[in-house]
């Protein structure tokens, strides 16, 4: 936890999508940062649905003083080969987008301009938290070098090394919606990366008990417990359990209180062949020619980690 009273700047980077929404929630009523700006890619939906989604959350969250910025509307090679509407609706927010408020007004910037002026403007260097496709970061990194310096760490919920989300099953969504992108952010040299996978997010589980919470917080809070519904469907028809996973709050949380994970230095790359491995992390045994080390979050108390998250949600009334 940050010594200093004084807020960090925070970006994120989000493709909601909805554990982007309680992710984006969560930074909002999280006094240890600013959220300085919000960036959006395609991922869980099409870009249009995506960018309009962050907007009706910071409306939710009554917080139409934060820039959003609409980024990459698909990955910088290949055609994006899945889609999440199984999860999160074909509208993105679970089938509930009609419940939440109309969208804030978009910022005019691209999502690498509206970043690059963030990290220009910050008294001290910004971390970037990214939870969906890493487009957007990876184009940040590419157009501005200058400017990593400015950058104190990047934290990415993305990855696994032990199993993927995907149909094909071997990779983890973010990183298979845009492999060249991910390898390019996880193997530059210029800024530490800390990687948020599958391995500790699937452990980090709301059940019953934890949304009836967040309903009874408030009417906004209602509104993000329904939109779990069909989230919390899927999860359970797949995993067999009535829980939903707290993939992305899981690495804002880590975002705002450095720490709460216990991460281990891993080089890492991504398979960005065309074949069945295509978009899976691996873990280099030998660390010389790929870049620095990613440090991997795979422990920490992730009972604690979703109670300290429905905390500071139902905050929002």
């Amino acid at each position: 936890m940050r010594a200093t009273a004084m807020p960090h700047p925070l970006i994120i980077d989000t493709d909601p999508g909805v554990d982007d929404a309680l992710a984006l929630v969560l930074a909002l009523r999280s006094p240890e940062v600013d959220l300085r700006a919000v960036t959006v890619p395609f991922g869980n939906v099409g870009l249009d649905r995506t960018f309009a989604n962050a907007r009706r959350v910071l409306a939710l969250a009554g917080r139409p003083d934060v820039p959003v910025a609409a980024g990459a509307a698909r990955p910088l090679v290949y055609p994006q080969e899945e889609w999440a509407p199984e999860w999160h609706g074909a509208d993105g927010l679970g089938q509930r987008s009609a419940e939440f408020p109309d969208p804030i007004d978009p910022d005019p910037r691209s999502a690498v301009e509206l970043m690059a002026d963030v990290l220009r403007g910050a008294d001290e260097p910004a971390t970037i938290a990214t939870i969906g496709p890493l487009t957007n970061v990876a184009l940040l990194l590419a157009v501005h070098p200058e400017l990593t310096a400015r950058i104190g760490r990047i934290v990415t919920m993305g990855g696994s090394l032990g199993g993927g989300n995907t149909r094909q099953g071997r990779a983890e969504f973010n990183v298979y919606a845009d492999p060249e992108a991910a390898h390019r952010v996880l193997t530059q040299p210029d800024v530490p990366v800390t990687l948020v996978p599958l391995d500790i997010t699937m452990r980090c589980l709301a059940g019953g008990g934890w949304v009836e919470e967040l309903t009874a917080s408030g009417p906004r809070g209602a509104t993000l417990a329904r939109m779990l519904a069909l989230y919390r469907a899927a999860f359970r028809e797949r995993h067999g359990t009535d829980s939903v996973a707290l993939h992305d709050p899981l690495a804002v949380l880590e975002a705002i209180l450095p720490g709460t994970l216990r991460t281990t230095p891993l080089p890492l790359g991504v398979r960005c062949d065309l074949g069945p491995d295509r978009g899976t992390t691996v873990a280099h045994p030998d660390p010389g020619g790929h870049g620095p080390d990613v440090h991997v979050a795979l422990d920490g108390d992730t009972g604690s980690a979703a109670a300290e998250m429905l905390r500071r949600l139902c905050t929002l009334g």
